[in-house]
């Protein structure tokens, strides 16, 4: 028995929306791997001691960085599934949303990469509304 399912004309709008989380993802690890290199942090070690980055601002910045980028892992898989699932009945405005969400991380990842926990607060609620959205 076999399933035939029929996507949206619209449905490539959604699939570009998906894929530039890819994208941002590589933005990420462009930024972490910069911060690494600044402050001198070498692997494997995955984050800087609190007691070693209340004193060195570049290693503030890379475990700012780290988190960034795993709040980023955390929250790309449900976005992902709310968006391809939304999309197949809603494309349209799944793919808006999905390109506000795209946006708002991208400035989420340069903001706390560069400034810190306040760096990201004017985009988090964006893509936390999103995804209760889709």
């Amino acid at each position: 028995m076999s399933l035939v399912l029929e996507l949206p004309a619209e449905y490539g709008f959604v699939l570009v929306a998906a894929t530039s989380t890819f994208f941002i993802n590589t933005l990420h690890v462009l930024l972490t791997s910069k911060a690494r290199k600044r402050s001198g942090i070498k692997y494997p070690v995955a984050y800087a001691s609190n007691e070693l980055a209340e004193k060195d601002a570049e290693a503030f910045k890379f475990n700012c960085a780290q988190r960034s980028h795993a709040n980023f892992t955390e929250n790309q898989i449900s976005f992902l599934g709310a968006l391809l699932i939304s999309g197949l009945r809603f494309p349209v405005a799944s793919a808006v949303l999905g390109a506000g969400w795209a946006f708002s991380r991208v400035f989420y990842a340069i903001g706390y990469s560069a400034g810190g926990p306040k760096g990201r607060m004017g985009h988090v609620y964006l893509p936390i509304e999103t995804v209760f959205i889709l």
